[in-house]
């Protein structure tokens, strides 16, 4: 029987599907903010349709150490979206994640919830002191995605620069190594990154939607702000650089469509550091690339063709929550 899997990818501007059956793109789709808002359920009704399914990598926000959605407690889903609970309003979120996520959890689909960076047991425990944002769930899928298209000895520095955030993820001899997500790293399109301390308590107390705003589209000089984008990402690819070696740098995100030019300038910027590089997309996928990389972990995680790479990642042994690791108020 050929082996059908599935992988999800939440943006903030869209929720992409992508379905592979024996490691081959057979299906995918994206739901936009308001079908999806006002139907969570829009996507399980999609993936019964297209059923049976070994396994689907279901949107996993900030992730969890692999678990299936059957078995995700209210308190796990609360941590994958890190929402408090006076932010706690019904549809909240990008896209609706919560109420999208308790859809999947009851549909009776095998859906599993991946981890993020900080549950990854190759991140030397150092580089998870008082953060939680490494990299998201989708951010790792990316990072697969890349890896699947190199060996796995390459070492290679992911930037994902999407509509809102700006990440970036090292991947060495296979692993994940190290990482700064989209609200503890470099500027970003729509969010400033990572946030002054004087700044957040000047402004405190800070809600989500603070997280999403202080990037170039919020600069009053467009030119400015480009050009903060651009040296905060230099510098952040220049520190991981330092701490782990790279000869290349791969691009991916929503940017790379909408701002062709910027982005041209992104590269001879990066050009100093390491080759510079674009991802690829599977054979006949369109979806954007966590999806790409989402399906390839659940293809892996079924033990089909990309099992060695879901092996090498260590993704069975992810372990703990985003929260484990600070140290504050203690």
């Amino acid at each position: 029987m050929p082996l059908r899997v599935a992988g999800a990818d939440p943006g903030t501007s869209s929720l992409d599907w992508l379905i592979l059956e024996d490691g081959q793109v057979v299906d995918q789709c994206r739901f936009t903010p308001g079908p999806l808002q006002a139907d969570p359920s829009l996507p399980v009704r999609w993936l019964q349709e297209r059923g049976p399914f070994a396994l689907i990598a279901g949107p996993s926000g900030y992730g969890l150490p692999l678990i299936p959605a059957a078995a995700c407690t209210d308190e796990q889903l609360s941590l994958m979206t890190l929402s408090r609970p006076d932010e706690a309003l019904p549809g909240g979120g990008v896209l609706g994640f919560r109420r999208m996520v308790l859809a999947l959890r009851e549909s009776g689909l095998p859906v599993a919830f991946l981890p993020g960076v900080i549950h990854l047991p190759t991140v030397p425990a150092q580089r998870k002191l008082n953060r939680i944002d490494l990299g998201t769930a989708d951010k790792l899928c990316v990072a697969a995605l890349a890896l699947a298209q190199r060996t796995q000895r390459a070492a290679f520095c992911l930037v994902e620069l999407g509509s809102a955030f700006s990440a970036c993820l090292v991947v060495a001899d296979g692993q994940v190594v190290d990482g700064v997500g989209g609200s503890s790293g470099p500027f970003g399109w729509r969010s400033g990154g990572a946030w002054d301390g004087e700044a957040a308590h000047w402004l405190g107390p800070l809600a989500k939607r603070d997280l999403f705003a202080g990037g170039v589209a919020s600069a009053s000089d467009a030119t400015l702000g480009r050009l903060r984008f651009r040296e905060s990402l230099l510098q952040t690819v220049a520190g991981l650089q330092a701490l782990t070696p790279f000869r290349e740098v791969v691009l991916s995100g929503r940017l790379l469509d909408t701002e062709p030019t910027f982005i041209d300038e992104v590269r001879a910027d990066l050009g100093r550091l390491a080759t510079v590089s674009s991802l690829e997309a599977l054979p006949g996928a369109w979806v954007k690339h966590a999806a790409q990389g989402a399906a390839l972990i659940a293809d892996g995680l079924a033990g089909g063709r990309y099992a060695p790479l879901v092996q090498r990642l260590q993704l069975a042994d992810s372990a703990g929550t985003v929260l484990d690791w600070l140290t504050y108020r203690k």
